[in-house]
């Protein structure tokens, strides 16, 4: 078989693999708020499906927005908390049921974002926005309050349509979730206040 053949099937099965996780919060989730795809740097697939890092511009992400990016063939989130996100995500600890990220915290946390916010900068989450359940996909749910399917205190985070599981504004899981653990925050660095790089953290 060729080298290109065989690179050609790695790829297929990564795409696929995030089509079935965003397909299922698509068919449960019913219609979505729209979230931007960033592609500001285009690696080659070959190099996608090898895990290339993936440089991106923040420049434009204003406070309370996300936007999403392919890294490795899973789909990374990138938020820009609000202060009121910020200082939310202490009061949430007595529910959470792996506050502290110690959980696989080689796996799931690297050792720079075993923090409250799970991040470098406070304001900027970066989550590899795939449930820690089955692999669907979570929806945005940062409006405050009660909703559907979600507590009348609610601070703000994501809610996985699949199986109802809650993750606050960090991705840290809410106790007695289906969810066994927190959302995966992958490697990255800022290579300036503008640029954000998935993939790799070097200088972090």
């Amino acid at each position: 078989m060729s080298e290109t053949l065989v690179d050609n099937k790695k790829i297929d099965a990564s795409k696929r693999t995030w089509m079935i996780a965003s397909g299922c919060a698509g068919a449960v989730g019913g219609v979505a708020t729209a979230i931007p795809f960033v592609s500001t740097f285009q690696p080659s697939e070959r190099a996608k499906a090898a895990g290339a890092a993936v440089e991106v511009d923040i420049a434009g992400l204003k406070p309370g927005e996300k936007i999403t990016v392919e890294w490795r063939g899973k789909p990374v989130w990138i938020v820009r908390r609000t202060p009121e996100q910020v200082a939310a995500l202490a009061g949430n600890d007595a529910s959470l049921a792996d506050p502290k990220s110690e959980r696989k915290p080689s796996e799931l946390t690297p050792e720079y974002a075993r923090n409250e916010g799970r991040s470098i900068k406070p304001e900027f989450f970066v989550a590899v926005g795939i449930c820690s359940h089955l692999g669907c996909s979570p929806s945005d749910k940062f409006e405050t309050g009660a909703q559907p399917s979600l507590p009348d205190n609610w601070a703000g985070g994501f809610l996985c349509p699949c199986h109802g599981s809650t993750f606050d504004m960090a991705g840290r899981v809410f106790k007695n979730k289906p969810a066994p653990d927190n959302l995966e925050v992958p490697p990255h660095m800022f290579l300036s206040d503008s640029k954000l790089l998935i993939g790799e953290d070097k200088k972090a």
